[in-house]
């Protein structure tokens, strides 16, 4: 990326790129949802939605923590 000013919250939100990459592994792999050339727009919907309603049903989803201590500043807890 350039270097270019940026919000602490848009740089916080950076950092977390493996949870990210995490989610989009459980969706692929756990969930099943996978680029695939469907016959119709009805199935690759079909097959998008069922994934997303699993995904929802797992029991550990990875998630970022963070408190909000003003409205324009983020506070990670590691």
């Amino acid at each position: 990326m350039k270097n270019s000013l940026m919000d602490t919250k848009d740089k916080i939100m950076l950092r977390k790129r493996a949870l990210v990459e995490t989610v989009n592994d459980e969706l692929k792999n756990i969930c099943q949802i996978e680029h695939t050339r469907h016959r119709s727009f009805n199935n690759f919907l079909v097959n998008l939605i069922s994934g997303l309603i699993a995904y929802q049903f797992l029991p550990k989803k990875p998630s970022i923590q963070c408190d909000v201590i003003d409205r324009n500043k983020l506070v990670p807890v590691c």
